[in-house]
This record gives C-alpha cells, structure tokens and sequence, in this order.
C-alpha cells in the first residue's frame, strides 16, 4: 500500500474513532446507533482504500474513500456541539457527501465523466454544496431561532452576525428542493448511463446504480413526507435508514470487486465455444463471454508491427480519450493480440486477462489466419496496380500511335496525292507509282489502326463501353447481337476488363468456333457489371490451352472478380464474368 493510500485509511479509522467517543462521551448518539454509523463510515474508507489500490488509474476509489470523510465532518456540529471549530466544519461540510456520490456513480468505473450532460449535473451538484454551507457559515447565529429548530450550537469558531432578513428555516426548505430537482435529474443521467452500456458494462455497474438510486429515492421520500431532509439525529429510524444509504454506495463497488474474481463459468463455457469455433469467428465467443458486442478484435502482425482485423485490414488503437479501451494480450514486447472494449469491463481485469488466456491458442490460429488474408489482400491490390498501369501504359501507346505514327503516315498520304496531280499521267507511269504507293499507304494506316484498336480502342476511353462494344460487333465476322449494355460510365478499369473480354472471345468465336452467330449481355447487378458472352459454336474450348483466356482470367481475378467458362463440346460456349464496379 502506497504512503497516500495508508495515510488516508488511517485518518479514516482515527476520525471514525474520535467520533464514536465524541457521540458518546455527549450524549448526542447511543452507543449502538454510534458505534454502527461510524464502524461503517470506517469500513466504506477500507473500500474506497482498497479500490484505489486495485485500479490505481481510476479516480474511482480516492472519491469512493471520501464520501465517509465528508459524512463524518459535517456529523462534527453535532457531536462536538460545544466546539466552534467543529461546528464550522460541520456547517461548511453540510452537503459534501452528495456531489461525491453524483461523481462516483456517474463517472464509475473510470472516475471521469464522460458527457457534458454528466458534467454539468455534477458541478451543479458541488456548487450547490458550497452555496449551502457558505450561506451557513457566514450567517448562522447561535441567537436566532435557527437554534431552537435545528441545532443547539452556543458558538462557532469565527465572529457571526446575524442577518436579520435571511430566514434560514426557509433557505434550508427551498434548498432542500432545489436539490431535489438535481437529484432526480441525476437519476436521470444514471438510468441513461445504464441504458446505453453493452450487456457485460452494464452488469458491472448495474449495483452502484442501483446504490445510487436508493440514496436519490430515500432522499425523495423524505421531501415528500416532511417537505425537507430529515435530521436523522433526532429520528432513529431515519438514521438507520440513512445509514444504509449511504453504506450501499461502498458495498456495491464491494460487490463489485468480488465479482470481478468471478466468471469461471463464463471462461468455462468460452473454451468449449472455442473447440466448435471457425476460424474468423473468435471475436463472436469473446464478445458473448464478455458481455460486450461492440468489442474488436485487433490482431497483431511482428511483420508489419502494426495491428490488422480479422480480415487483414489494418487497425489502429483508439486514444484513450475516444471513450473505448484497450486491454493488451500477451507479452508487452511480443502481444499476440488487443482487445478493444467498453471501458466498465476494465472492472473485470481478472476476467479479461483469463479469457485472453483461454483463448491464446485460438488468438494464435486467427493471427496467421489474418497474416494470409493481409497477404491476399496486398497481392490482389498488387494485381490490381499492375492492370491499371497496364492499362494507362495501353492508353499512351495508342495515344501516340494516334498523334505521332498515324498523323505522320496521314501527311505522307497528303503528299502523294499532291505530287500525283501535279505529275503528267504519261511521265516514265510515275502516275501509276503514286497510286500502288498510296494503297500500300492506305493499308498500313488500316494495320495501324487496328494495331491502335488492340492496344487501347479510343472509342472506350472517349465514348465508353456501349459505343466500344458496338464497334467490335461492327468489325467482327460472326454476326454479332448485343442484347444489353448499361448506357452509363462504369468505372474505367471495369470498363476495360469487359472490353477485352468481349474482344478476345469474338476473336476465339472467329478462328475457332466456326459459329453462325454471338450474343453479348452486359448488365449492373449490386456492385458488380455481369458480362456474358455465348456463341452457337463447336465448343470445346479449354483456357489451359491458350494464353487469351488465361490473361482475361487474371485481369478479372486482379479486380477481385470471378470468371466462368462452359465450353462442352458441341453445345457452343457460354463465357459468364462478374467484374466489381462500385
């Protein structure tokens, strides 16, 4: 135990002490209603001490230890009625215990708030304290009829006046309401708190809720029966109650913590889940173990040093600002993997680290599974790359033929025609030269463009896929029908992966399918574009027995899309692609 954590649990025992002897010696308490408040006010001390020590982190425990210490000082003006210094304190520290159990109900178990909402209700809660016991202590007087109806106080520690025209008796009603408002407006904040928690946060704070919603309804009942808070020192049965009141908040984070040993049951039940779990399914059993859906599961990679999910994406921890935790499998230098988690299971530390454990193996099997399917992933991205420079390398090869070869055998041609009319016909049959020159011009131009076609068609990239397809089934000997081609822009790799497919196919239907006719479908479905190609020839075709298929293949498979061919012989073939297009 730490030298603070030691020092606060003795001051507790020594306050609880002196004010058990100070009730009695005064005649203010009986000896049982004293010895059990402040035995219990000692006891919520330990637990609030011993929460501390458990999550150190938290801020939880340390206000948890508090409120005991606040009950007992403003106890002060009445056991030590005699001293001026322990009347002040008593008066100043009124309502202390109340914004201390707002905060630790509302903030457990990390002991911040998290909403604005919360927040605001909490500081509204401790200025309200400090409005009530500074009013108190600035303006109660030992002479005015306060006296008589609440306390018996022959003097307090500093000089008092007496306002004449400040009515405490009516200040200590109307505040009592006020407060009342704050409380059922925190009761609010809690039932949202637990409406909002996953399953397995909301079993861990569910008894601290319910401990503070006692407190807000005890505190309630006695507005309605008596129009103000009751002075439990002069009701017994009010003070037994109180008393259990305010023992509850201790005892439900008591509870708390002697659960969190608890789940073996649940740990049971993961290990057999885990023996009839598939691969990619591990987080599902961890998640319903720890009563958490949203949990994530984020494996890590030594290779990469970074995180991946289960499908091989990378992942990034959240910053312990975003309100999710983050609890660590595995050795700190080499973890296997990081639970990323609502943060009321930190509660269950015990729980957490032994379900990690039980589930190392299966941890360890999704890791490698994660590895391969990350190494899918950058190898069909790959894929995709090379297809695309592919393709942009296709566009410039056709864009200079297109501007540089072709315009400079256009100009050639040009040339010709002009020295053919300026020539006479009867010069040495120069004439008859220009004409075979200018033919043999006119099908290298027709080579060429069909060179340029092949490479990268224009048509696709300026006018896209339907006037493309369009123009293959124009060049194409085997009549062509185009039953469906979507009239909008698809993405271009898709586009040109449908193209070539289209295009190679005619181009086996014309050497080898002896076929009297070809239909093209092209169609959206989802996400994808659904290419189908059937002709009415001899069939048989078989993609390992040529490089145009197999080529097709793999620039629909680099696009993450499937390719399927149905060739039986004579029954014609049927070419069916799914190409994503989203």
């Amino acid at each position: 135990m730490s030298t603070a954590r030691l020092l606060v649990w003795l001051a507790g025992g020594v306050l609880a002490a002196a004010m058990i002897f100070g009730a009695i010696h005064n005649q203010v308490l009986p000896a049982d209603q004293a010895a059990a408040g402040y035995v219990a006010a000692f006891v919520a001390v330990t637990i609030g001490v011993v929460a501390w020590r458990v999550r150190p982190e938290s801020r939880a425990g340390l206000l948890l230890a508090a409120i005991p210490f606040a009950g007992m000082l403003s106890d002060l003006s009445h056991v030590f009625q005699t001293s001026r210094l322990a009347v002040t304190i008593g008066l100043a520290t009124s309502w202390l215990a109340a914004p201390l159990i707002a905060q630790v109900v509302l903030s457990y178990p990390s002991g911040r708030l998290s909403t604005r909402l919360d927040r605001v209700a909490v500081a509204t809660a401790w200025l309200l304290a400090a409005a009530y016991g500074l009013v108190f202590a600035l303006f109660y007087s030992p002479r005015s009829p306060v006296d008589e109806e609440i306390w018996s106080c022959p003097r307090c520690a500093i000089p008092y006046t007496h306002v004449a025209w400040l009515n405490l008796i009516g200040f200590d009603r109307d505040f009592n309401r006020v407060v009342l408002v704050v409380a059922l407006v925190l009761l609010g904040l809690l039932v949202r708190k637990l409406l909002r928690a996953s399953p397995g946060g909301r079993r861990v704070v569910l008894p601290l809720a319910v401990a503070g919603s006692f407190i807000v309804v005890e505190f309630t009942v006695q507005m309605i029966l008596y129009g103000h808070a009751v002075n439990s020192w002069t009701h017994p049965t009010w003070f037994w109650i109180v008393q259990v009141a305010m023992l509850s908040v201790p005892a439900a984070l008591a509870v708390g913590l002697i659960w969190e040993g608890g789940g073996r049951g649940a740990l049971a039940g993961l290990v057999v889940a885990l023996e009839r779990t598939p691969p990619g399914a591990v987080r599902d059993a961890l998640a319903r173990t720890l009563g958490d859906p949203s949990l994530e599961l984020a494996l890590w990679l030594p290779e990469r040093t970074s995180y991946v999910d289960a499908t091989g994406a990378p992942i990034t921890l959240p910053s312990p600002a975003s309100g999710r935790a983050v609890t660590t499998l595995g050795p700190a230098d080499a973890p296997v993997a990081a639970l990323i988690h609502d943060p009321v299971l930190l509660e269950r530390r015990g729980l957490l680290a032994a379900a990690g454990a039980a589930a190392g193996l299966a941890l360890e099997n999704e890791r490698l599974q994660a590895e391969l399917r990350a190494q899918l992933a950058e190898l069909r991205a790959s894929r995709a790359r090379i297809v695309s420079a592919g393709d942009e390398e296709r566009r410039r090869l056709e864009r200079d033929l297109h501007d540089g070869a072709q315009q400079r055998l256009l100009s050639l041609g040009l040339a010709l025609q002009l020295a053919r009319a300026k020539l006479d016909p009867d010069v040495n049959g120069a004439a008859e030269l220009l004409s075979e020159a200018d033919a043999e011009l006119r099908g290298a131009l027709d080579e060429l463009r069909e060179l340029a076609r092949g490479i990268h068609p224009a048509v696709l990239t300026e006018q896209g896929l339907a006037a493309a397809l369009r123009s293959l089934a124009h060049h194409s000997p085997v009549p062509v029908t185009i039953a469906a081609v979507p009239a909008e822009r698809v993405p271009a790799p898709a586009e040109a992966a449908a193209y070539f497919l289209v295009s190679e196919a005619l181009a086996n239907v014309a050497k080898h399918a002896r076929a009297t006719r070809v239909r093209i479908s092209v169609a959206r479905a989802d996400r994808s574009l659904l290419v189908d190609v059937d002709d009415d020839g001899v069939g048989g075709a078989d993609p390992s027995h040529g490089s145009g298929l197999r080529g097709l293949a793999d620039r629909v498979y680099a696009l993450d899309g499937r390719l399927q061919l149905q060739s039986s012989p004579g029954s014609g073939t049927h070419l069916h692609a799914e190409i994503p297009c989203a």
